[in-house]
């Protein structure tokens, strides 16, 4: 019986169009039948991250990033043609005309498909972030956790 191909795609951009396209590709993969990882590391984490507010308690420079970055996926910006936040409404309005999901949804449906959502511990250390503060069905590790599946992949992407 052959093995299963794998597809593993770290996540550092906290872009709405770029997760959107690691997450299309991630479902496509899962549809193939491949094993997937998703490796989330510095912004990408805002993907996982809870839209609502969770309390907890950190120092000031971990505050300041949990200000300025999004809470959940539905919330990041474009990487490009952002106009001061008007872009995102602008391809979420695109995406509904074209009926297409939108990155929550492309989320839901990795899920579905058994694909692996790792949050990077060490970068949650730097940035602050707890894992109460993410979304469930997330598993956390760190570089060796990605190592661990992209040494057998047929696959690999950083998006």
């Amino acid at each position: 019986m052959a093995e299963k191909k794998k597809t593993t795609i770290v996540l550092f951009s906290g872009e709405y169009d770029k997760a959107m396209a690691a997450y299309i590709i991630a479902n496509g993969a899962a549809a193939y039948d491949h094993e997937v990882t998703i490796f989330h590391t510095f912004w990408g984490l805002n993907a996982l991250r809870k839209d609502e507010q969770i309390t907890v308690n950190k120092g000031f420079m971990e505050k300041m990033f949990g200000k300025f970055m999004p809470r959940g996926a539905d919330k990041m910006g474009l990487s490009n043609m952002n106009y001061l936040g008007m872009g995102p409404k602008m391809i979420k309005k695109v995406i509904k005309k074209h009926n297409a999901m939108p990155l929550p949804d492309l989320i839901d449906l990795a899920k579905e498909l058994d694909v692996k959502l790792i949050a990077c511990t060490m970068t949650m250390d730097l940035l602050g972030i707890e894992q109460k503060e993410m979304m469930d069905g997330v598993d956390y590790g760190g570089v060796a956790a990605y190592i661990g599946d992209a040494e057998g992949g047929n696959i690999n992407l950083f998006i």
